[in-house]
């Protein structure tokens, strides 16, 4: 599903951000990105994502390599991953509703198809009852929860999550794992960076974890 080939990222400004990177994450697999700051998590989605383009080395996406895809096809590539950030990126102005919604416009789908698949991502996240709320009126904890439903209301079968509980406290960044693991049971293939230890280390999944650019340990390996 996912894989680097001695991936390497270099900035002009800051230097290597990732250094000779290998790995390969099979589909419908959940994971976990650890690291220090600075270590190169938000970079390693970001070059998932096509924000960024690896200096070397190859990524792979359903053994597409991201290299040779042209700008133009950016957005179709985009729309197979569901993106969570720490940070919400919701729109102010919107109601909870059209701010999950917005994917599914960008798509071009039906007025009705949108209006039955966002009730249902707003169901699976547990914020139905929110569907007209503007985000100013949401805690922290309901605002993640409305990102993630933006994620997954195209039903993408990747999800990358950058710190998504990253301003929560630990009982509600259980909540949002426990989420994460009903995406995995359906098979949705995740990658999550997080500096959550105490949480992670309590769950079956594979721990990747990034020192200065590399990967310095692999609890699955390949």
């Amino acid at each position: 599903m996912i894989r680097f080939e001695r991936v390497w990222k270099r900035f002009p400004e800051r230097g290597d951000a990732l250094k000779d990177l290998s790995f390969e994450l099979a589909s419908g697999e959940m994971a976990f990105l650890t690291g220090h700051s600075g270590a190169g998590k938000s970079t390693l989605l970001r070059l998932i994502g096509l924000m960024e383009r690896p200096s070397r080395g190859q990524v792979l996406v359903n053994r597409m390599n991201l290299s040779d895809l042209p700008p133009r096809k950016i957005p179709h590539h985009r729309r197979q991953l569901g993106m969570i950030f720490q940070d919400h990126h919701l729109l102010p102005n919107r109601t909870v509703f059209e701010n999950v919604a917005l994917p599914l416009v960008v798509a071009g789908m039906t007025r009705k198809e949108i209006g039955k698949r966002v009730r249902a991502a707003l169901d699976q996240v547990g914020l139905l009852r929110f569907e007209r709320a503007l985000p100013i009126t949401l805690s922290g904890g309901e605002k993640q929860r409305v990102g993630i439903a933006r994620a997954v209301v195209a039903r993408p079968p990747v999800i990358l999550a950058d710190e998504p509980t990253g301003n929560l406290d630990p009982e509600l960044s259980r909540e949002i794992f426990a989420l994460f693991e009903r995406f995995h049971d359906v098979g949705v293939t995740l990658l999550i960076a997080t500096h959550n230890i105490d949480i992670i280390e309590r769950m079956p999944y594979r721990v990747m974890r990034l020192h200065d650019g590399r990967l310095e340990a692999d609890s699955g390996g390949w």
